[in-house]
Formats: structure tokens, C-alpha cells, sequence
């Protein structure tokens, strides 16, 4: 498939015109939604009054649901910022036609020198990181950006791939070039201004993870304080993959509490984490929610089949004591 002609960056917009980037960006064929200065998707859900939760990604007909309300079409577009006029960013929906975004979010936090960690695994795995469309970020990261295959989706993740790099597939988001946050703006770095294809050598470590069957029943994983025996988490793992717009962070936290029930809390932290990634939810407020969750089962872990004393120990998910 051809990919879209129009010109990316856009010539003669501010850096910091939010809309403008995105209408461009859709322009492009690239599938934009408004956010918030906290990088969150920034049209309210409809569904936020609902007394029980709605499994509904859009077909209410209403704006609303994140991600799903990506569009290409300008018209969209208009209305979802017209809908969210408090929007100073935008999001670039991954993994969807014509160019099956990936992002690499390359980061620098806590000393962490994710560029050299993508060198070394391309040397280990023997593929070359292609020139391509890069994002400056405002913490001194980098966003790099590469084209997938149709029918080969890329996972979420959070540090899978290698140290200090998180992955956006589908499902997940990119924030835009000429998004302002609350830290800063987003801005593109001279160079390509058209997304590399991803060597198949790396598209093959960012499939997603193949999974065994799960050996519990979810249901007798849930029950407080009883583990099955041979339990792997796997159940809850896609519990939380599963969840909907609205039951996401209640999943989360359900799921999380279950596992630290079982004494898996820790062993199963980054799998959820990249559960909930794919999901919807940021990175931050999947991490708060397990810091909840272990929080919340901590006083009863004397009672808990394999979890520590919380009188001598307090979970947390980095593993210090």
C-alpha cells in the first residue's frame, strides 16, 4: 500500500499548535486523538456517570473512549478537539493501516543509557537500527518511530525489549510532535521525516509473548487467600489484557491483589504492568495501582499462603525490603 504523500513536519506551524500538528499528522494517515497536558486522552468518557462498567469502545456512537477514537479524518478531528478545547497535545494511535506505527521510547531516567541498550541488542540479534522519524522528548529521551506489518501486531511493554526501553504497539499511543506536557514539549529532531520500516529481526522480539495455557481456573486463582496449585498467573495476566475502557484500573488492582494473595506479586509485576499497557493505561498509573495492591494485601500476608510477614517486610515492586 502506498503510504500517504502529504509532507511531514507540517511547514509553518508553531511547535506548540497542538491541533494543527495532529490535523497534519492525520493527514498523514497517521490516527490522532487530543490529550491532556498529563499526556491522558483528554475527551471525557460518556460512560464516567455509568453506576456499573460499560464495555463499550465507541459504539455508542458517542467521543469518549481513548484510543479508540483515533481518526485520520479531519473532520474527526475538529470535533474530538472541539469536544476537549483544554487539549495541548495529541496522540498518535500505533499499529493501525497505512503504516502499522511502533514506537521505541527510548528513556533517560535514573542513569539509564537506552540508546546503547538498543545498540547492543541489535548487535546481539544482528540487525541495524534504520535512520527514521525521532522525537525529542521533554526529559532528554528519545521517541523513535518504525512501520510495521499488517496481521503482525506489536506488543506493549514496559522494559521487555531491553533496559530503559518501553514499546507502543497496538493499542497503545505515541504522544505527538508539537504536544506541550506538563513537563514540556514534544519536538521532532531534524533528520527522516517518514518512519523506517522495523528490520524483521526486531519485529520478531516485539511479537507478543506466547503465553502457556493458563493451569488455574480464574476463579479459584480470585479466591482470597487460596492459590491453585501450579498457578502461573496467566489467568490473571489476561484478565487484565482483557479490560475495557472504565475497568481497567479496578482490574488491575483486583488482579494485582490476587497475585500477592498467592505470593506471585512480584513475579508477576511486569507482566502486568505490560498487561495493562496494552490495555490503555499509562505506565505511571499502572505502577501506582500495584504499589495498591501490595499495600493492600500486606497486612494480611501472615495469613496468605507463601507471602512474606508484612511485620518484617513490605512489598514493593522494585524488590526492596
Amino acid at each position: 500500500m502506498a503510504l500517504p504523500a502529504t509532507p511531514w513536519p507540517p511547514a509553518g506551524v508553531p511547535p506548540v499548535d497542538a491541533r494543527r500538528h495532529a490535523l497534519a499528522a492525520a493527514a498523514f494517515g497517521l490516527p490522532v486523538i487530543p490529550l491532556t497536558r498529563g499526556k491522558l486522552p483528554a475527551v471525557r468518557s460518556p460512560h464516567h456517570a455509568d453506576h456499573s462498567p460499560v464495555r463499550c469502545t465507541g459504539e455508542c456512537g458517542r467521543a469518549g473512549h481513548g484510543i479508540h477514537d483515533a481518526t485520520t479524518d479531519p473532520a474527526a478531528v475538529l470535533a474530538l478537539f472541539a469536544a476537549a478545547p483544554w487539549a495541548t497535545g495529541y496522540g498518535i494511535a500505533c499499529g493501525r493501516a497505512p503504516h502499522h506505527l511502533i514506537g521505541l521510547d527510548l528513556d533517560v531516567k535514573h542513569g539509564t543509557d537506552s540508546l546503547a541498550s538498543l545498540r547492543l541488542l541489535a548487535r546481539e540479534h544482528g540487525f541495524t537500527v534504520p535512520g527514521t522519524v525521532t522525537v525529542l522528548t521533554p526529559s532528554g529521551g528519545l521517541h523513535l518511530w518504525l512501520t510495521g506489518l499488517p496481521g503482525r501486531p506489536v506488543a506493549n511493554s514496559a522494559g521487555r525489549l531491553a533496559p530503559g526501553i518501553d514499546v507502543r504497539g497496538n493499542g497503545g499511543y505515541l504522544v505527538g510532535p508539537g504536544s506541550c506536557t506538563l513537563h514540556g514539549v514534544y519536538r521532532l529532531a531534524p533528520g527522516p521525516v517518514r518512519p523506517a520500516p522495523a528490520p524483521g529481526a526486531l519485529l520478531r522480539l516485539l511479537a507478543p509473548p506466547h503465553r502457556a495455557p493458563p493451569h488455574p481456573d480464574l476463579h479459584a486463582v480470585g479466591r482470597p487467600g487460596s492459590c491453585a496449585p501450579g498457578s502461573d498467573g496467566v489467568a490473571l495476566i489476561r484478565f487484565v489484557r482483557d479490560s475495557q475502557p472504565g475497568q481497567r484500573n479496578d482490574r488491575l488492582f483486583w488482579a494485582a491483589c490476587r497475585a500477592y494473595e498467592c505470593g506471585l506479586g512480584e513475579d508477576l509485576a511486569p507482566d502486568l504492568t505490560d498487561a495493562a499497557l496494552g490495555s490503555g493505561l499509562t505506565e505511571r498509573g499502572a505502577r501506582a495501582t500495584l504499589a495498591s495492591a501490595a499495600r493492600h494485601v500486606a497486612p494480611r500476608a501472615p495469613g496468605v499462603a507463601g507471602a512474606p510477614d508484612a511485620a518484617h517486610r513490605r512489598i514493593s515492586l522494585d524488590g526492596r525490603t
